[in-house]
This record gives structure tokens, sequence and C-alpha cells, in this order.
């Protein structure tokens, strides 16, 4: 196997150390970049051509949504593993239409972190954390409120109302 090149894409430096130390125990794994936002991410896609980018959700300046919403209008060869500490409908269904070939959780363990990374390295798509899949089943067996055209906070809102609170 060739070496797996990888960019991390979080804002909290104890989280990248750990990854890295976590992922650099496979041989045939090399972070070649780390970054905490999402304008850095691009920049980084571009100057050190990665394989894959673990990208995180939130962060500061760009929302790793629109990271991968860019590069896949790019049409950029890095390949996106999403790696949240959200499993919210909205990201998941946002990351995977904009190309992420999967979306993992942060609680995942860590052989399948880097289980995950290899196969994305060999073309397969698909890899997701339990909670994720589930909410996956629960959004295409109960229907999902983005169907209607609302964003997770417009429902929010609306169930509120609903229950005649306020949307403070």
């Amino acid at each position: 196997m060739s070496e797996i090149r990888v960019l991390l894409v979080d804002d909290h430096p104890v989280v990248r150390d750990g990854i890295r130390t976590m992922i650099e125990a496979d041989p045939n794994i090399t972070v070649v970049g780390e970054v905490g936002s999402g304008r850095q991410a691009l920049a980084a896609v571009a100057e050190l051509a990665p394989d894959i980018m673990l990208l995180d959700m939130e962060m500061p300046d760009m929302s790793g949504v629109e990271v991968a919403r860019q590069l896949h209008q790019q049409r950029s060869a890095v390949r996106i593993l999403a790696l949240s500490a959200y499993d919210d409908s909205g990201y998941i269904r946002s990351l995977l239409s904009n190309g992420a070939a999967g979306y993992l959780t942060k609680d995942e363990a860590p052989d399948f972190i880097i289980e995950a990374i290899q196969g994305i390295w060999r073309g397969q798509e698909g890899w997701l954390s339990r909670r994720v899949a589930a909410r996956l089943t629960m959004m295409t067996r109960d229907g999902d409120q983005e169907e209607y055209g609302l964003t997770p906070r417009e429902m929010q809102v609306l169930k509120s109302m609903v229950s005649a609170n306020t949307n403070q």
C-alpha cells in the first residue's frame, strides 16, 4: 500500500493532536497538514494536494459544509471524510450531497476511523458511524424536515411556536 496523505481540519488543536497521533500509528498514513479553519482548509488542499481530508463541521469562519461545497464545485480530487461531534441530519445530508465519502462521529473507535481512511483511499464510499447510519435510517423511514424546505433552526422555531413558546 502506498502512503495515504491526510489533511486534518478542526478548530481545536488538542483534537488535531489526538487524531494525528491515532492515525499515524498506521505506517501507511501520513498527516501532511493541520489547519483550524475552513479558509485555511481550502488553501491547504490547493497547496498540499492531500488524498483525504478529515473535516470538522463547526469552525469559526466557515462550516465544514461550506468547505465541502466549495471543493465539490471546484471538482477537487481530495476525498472528504467528515469527523464531527454532531450527527445533525442537515450536516449529514449536505456533506454527502457535496461529495463526502463518509461521515463519522468523534466517538467512533480509532480502528474504524483508520479503516475508513484506508477504504476511502481505495475508492470506497458510504463510511458512516453507527449513530449517523441510525439518523439516516430515521430520516428515510420517518421523513425529514428538510423535505419541506426547512432548515433545522427553522424547524426548531416552528416547533416552539406550535408549543406556544417564544423563539428566544
